[in-house]
């Protein structure tokens, strides 16, 4: 499980720039569960990935990892146990290595570097046999270096990479975003696939209100960082996209847009 509880957190304090984004928020994501995230800009959604992952401090409250208070943990630490996509493919993947390189660096996420080499030669089989089923030819051009390929085929890359080794969260940060509808579907039927294979506990924030109905097992909203639609089980079952358009345009209205 992953909790925040009582968390704040002020940019910019003391200046004119001066944003409380977070008072007082708790929120908790039950394990095996995949949450979807919803809301404006500037709503929090992507701040409190970062907070999850460790790159923003929070001024107050306390973040939990299966009980585990990781409140000030270091990142790179946190890292061993969280698979991150980001919207931009090239985050998640080196583009001069290929992509036998890539994924036997994924391969070997938190095992210590030695002086043997890099690549394991008796995975790539098994490398060949993961990428196979994605249709997408990769298998077949492991030696090809990453920034060759086009997003679409990055983006499959890194998210097959964030989840190589055992996890106990995946964030997904708009990882669909900068891909074309053909493509995007794609990845999300592979995310979906492997969220459910591996049974990984996954928290996906993205702008496609589609994907967040028909994706996952619990849907939030956001605005102005606090929850204002929170819907799981049947409710989320019975959700459609209608309902959240109708409440993005009474908050839209509200705040006079």
């Amino acid at each position: 499980m992953f909790e925040v509880r009582h968390i704040d957190k002020t940019y910019s304090p003391g200046t004119v720039q001066e944003t409380c984004l977070f008072r007082d928020f708790s929120l908790a994501i039950e394990p095996h569960s995949f949450v979807a995230v919803v809301g404006s800009n500037g709503s929090g959604k992507t701040s409190l990935l970062n907070i999850l992952c460790g790159s923003i401090d929070v001024d107050q409250g306390t973040i939990l990892m299966n009980g585990e208070d990781i409140t000030r943990m270091k990142d790179y630490k946190r890292y061993r146990k969280i698979g991150r996509v980001y919207q931009n493919p090239a985050l998640g993947t080196c583009p001069t290595m290929t992509i036998l390189e890539n994924l036997s660096m994924a391969d070997n996420k938190g095992k210590r570097f030695n002086l043997t080499g890099g690549v394991n030669k008796k995975r790539i089989e098994a490398y060949k046999e993961m990428l196979l089923p994605l249709g997408l030819g990769l298998e077949d051009k492991l030696s090809v270096p990453v920034g060759m390929l086009s997003g679409g085929q990055r983006q499959t890359l890194a998210l097959l990479m964030a989840t190589m080794t055992p996890l106990d969260f995946l964030i997904l940060d708009e990882h669909t975003a900068a891909l074309d509808p053909k493509t995007a579907e794609l990845v999300m039927a592979l995310t979906d696939r492997i969220v459910r294979e591996k049974q990984l506990t996954t928290l996906m924030v993205t702008h496609n209100l589609r994907h967040a109905v028909e994706y996952g097992d619990r849907v939030l909203m956001m605005h102005q960082g606090n929850i204002v639609l929170d819907k799981g089980g049947e409710e989320k079952k019975n959700l459609k996209v209608e309902d959240l358009l109708g409440l993005f345009n009474t908050i839209s209205i509200e705040c006079g847009n």
